[in-house]
């Protein structure tokens, strides 16, 4: 499978794939509509109101079916990040948008402000912990926990979710986030180039820079944002004006995401690979992201518990002196999508993540394997090291899932535990006497 180099990832994660053009948004030419739509191919917890979607063709299907007496056009426009969505949006270029929750909440705040107002109209995927974000470093650094970073250079993108994380990480470990650390506010491209270059000590990210990174031997793993137990997510904002005047537009927008969703759901991974062959990622990464047991969990029903999520966000941003008091009941307008989804919303809306599972995905393979307990994965590599493409185990604790061989094993007794992180490794360690941290090798010999 051809991979995209580091430095050619983070080239095409600079830049839009698409230019904006200077014709406004949802524009009629005659009997002809334009209905532009931001997304960001990279950030793979969008998929479903993106690089999938479009791959799929479900939303210019829905909109074919409208029989309304309009033609009607996708303008498809990929961005590295939110900031330039919500730009585009407030200056009316951008219909529809999907970022995550932080930069969703600086969504609503500029909108606002300039008189362009948006609402949150669908969730895309979300982690209830917040093991969306994750904080690394440099494989051969000395750093083993979140304390270790005081008085140390961290690169992130502030105002983003993974900035939060780490924010709230180091109030938690005792850190002022603003004085106790030098902060570099980077696109996630640059930081990770920072990270391998080692002119910065760590790097606070989103999905799936930290996957990638870890993936490809460039960082390990120093902090689960999931510790946080707090739920972070990504979602689809649309402009006000747009929405009212064409709701039937986003409407077949909604529908279309939660048919892509449902396709994920059911094809996890053909999707992974569909969504790797269109950004050049590995599909392995996406995997551990969007799989049948990943990180993310799909599901367009705005949840309580996520808006909940996301009023407590505004004072982080507020701290950051990025936004002001932000209105998050009049942001978010779940009226489309319950319209959309008509009586199939309920069932969504109650549904709960999957759950975590060991899981090994063989070479040549179009489906995976799951596994009831990581010993028993582990017994399944070691018996066919040739023949696995990827094996992934949820965190002990947090439920995160991670790479078998990136993870840090413990050995309790004849369990083999596995923990994103070293801190929460260590910690499990100082509960349960006898238990120790042992390395990979050593735990696939010890469950072959």
């Amino acid at each position: 499978m051809k991979r995209t180099p580091l430095a050619a990832l983070a080239a095409l994660l600079l830049l839009p794939l698409t230019g904006c053009g200077g014709n406004a948004a949802a524009g009629d030419g005659g009997s002809t509509v334009t209905v532009t739509v931001g997304y960001q191919s990279k950030t793979i917890n969008t998929v479903t109101a993106g690089t999938l979607l479009r791959s799929l063709g479900y939303f210019e299907k829905e909109l074919n079916s409208l029989h309304d007496g309009k033609t009607y056009k996708v303008d498809w426009q990929d961005y590295a990040t939110g900031a330039p969505i919500t730009a585009q949006m407030t200056a009316g270029k951008i219909d529809i948008g999907s970022m995550g929750d932080f930069p969703l909440l600086i969504n609503a705040a500029r909108g606002k402000q300039l008189g362009k107002p948006t609402r949150l109209v669908s969730v895309t995927g979300y982690n209830l912990r917040g093991g969306l974000n994750t904080v690394v470093t440099s494989p051969g650094s000395k750093l083993a926990s979140l304390a270790g970073l005081k008085g140390k250079k961290v690169s992130t993108s502030v105002g983003s979710a993974a900035d939060g994380t780490l924010v709230r990480a180091l109030q938690r470990a005792g850190i002022d986030p603003d004085k106790g650390i030098e902060k570099l506010n980077q696109q996630p491209a640059v930081g990770a180039s920072a990270l391998t270059a080692g002119s910065t000590d760590a790097l606070s990210q989103f999905v799936a820079w930290p996957g990638l990174l870890a993936y490809q031997g460039k960082a390990k793993a120093l902090y689960d944002g999931a510790e946080l137990n707090l739920p972070t997510f990504h979602g689809v904002t649309a402009r006000e004006d747009f929405a009212t005047k064409r709701p039937a537009v986003l409407e077949a927008f909604l529908k279309a995401q939660a048919e892509a969703t449902d396709y994920l759901n059911d094809h996890p991974v053909a999707a992974a690979e569909s969504v790797a062959k269109a950004t050049g990622l590995p599909a392995e990464v996406v995997y551990l992201y969007n799989g049948a047991h990943g990180i993310a969990t799909f599901d367009p029903a705005v949840k309580p518990q996520l808006v909940s999520a996301l009023k407590q966000d505004v004072s982080v941003l507020k701290a950051a002196k990025l936004t002001g008091d932000i209105d998050v009941d009049s942001f978010v307008d779940d009226q489309y999508v319950k319209k959309a989804l008509g009586a199939g919303y309920a069932e969504r809306l109650a549904a709960a993540p999957a759950a975590s599972a060991s899981e090994v995905w063989p070479k040549g393979a179009s489906s995976t394997r799951s596994f009831k307990t990581p010993a028993e994965l582990l017994a399944y590599v070691s018996a066919h090291k040739d023949g696995i493409r990827a094996a992934y185990v949820p965190d002990a604790t947090t439920g995160t899932l991670w790479f078998a061989d990136k993870a840090v094993w413990v050995a309790d007794g004849t369990q083999l535990l596995p923990f994103v992180a070293p801190e929460t490794a260590r910690a499990y360690v100082s509960a349960h006497g006898g238990a120790r941290v042992v390395t990979y090798a050593d735990a696939l010999a010890q469950a072959s």
